[in-house]
């Protein structure tokens, strides 16, 4: 019995690879977003929420949330996390408005939930604003992180 199992397993791992090898086994969704060069670009908030959203009509949200220090030590890995309790979450991005280019980093998502961790880089205090498109509309938090050098202040 085990040696039937194995052999059906076999045709079956043997026939995949054949069908991989040809070229019929081909995604028919591509995983990776486009890089949104024209949003790193930009070097206003404005310019990169056209860029990346198709428009930079915002509103406050209090079902936007940012979890991330008041003080960062360290600028060139700053901790943060944005969250929404938002239903139909399409994209994520962050901005920070102090750094040479502000456009930080973004997510698109599609039928995902509205949770995104990473850390930014920043070259000085600044606010950083978050914001998320859900429902064709675009909302926003916005918390201000002080970058210090050896957490000393500054």
């Amino acid at each position: 019995m085990k040696r039937r199992i194995f052999l059906k397993g076999s045709l079956a791992a043997g026939t995949l690879a054949v069908a991989a090898g040809a070229g019929m086994l081909t995604p028919t969704r591509v995983l990776a977003a486009t890089w949104p060069k024209a949003a790193f670009e930009s070097k206003t908030e404005a310019d990169a929420l056209n860029a990346f959203f198709g428009t930079s009509e915002v509103e406050q949200s209090d079902q936007v949330s940012i979890k991330a220090p008041l003080q960062a030590e360290n600028g060139a890995v700053v901790p943060i996390k944005v969250m929404t309790s938002l239903e139909g979450v399409e994209a994520i991005a962050i901005i920070t408005i102090k750094n040479p280019s502000p456009y930080t980093t973004s997510l698109q998502v599609a039928g995902a939930g509205g949770l995104y961790s990473t850390r930014i880089k920043m070259g000085q205090t600044s606010p950083v604003n978050c914001y998320v498109k859900a429902g064709g509309k675009l909302y926003l938090a916005s918390q201000e992180i002080k970058v210090t050098v050896g957490g000393c202040g500054g």
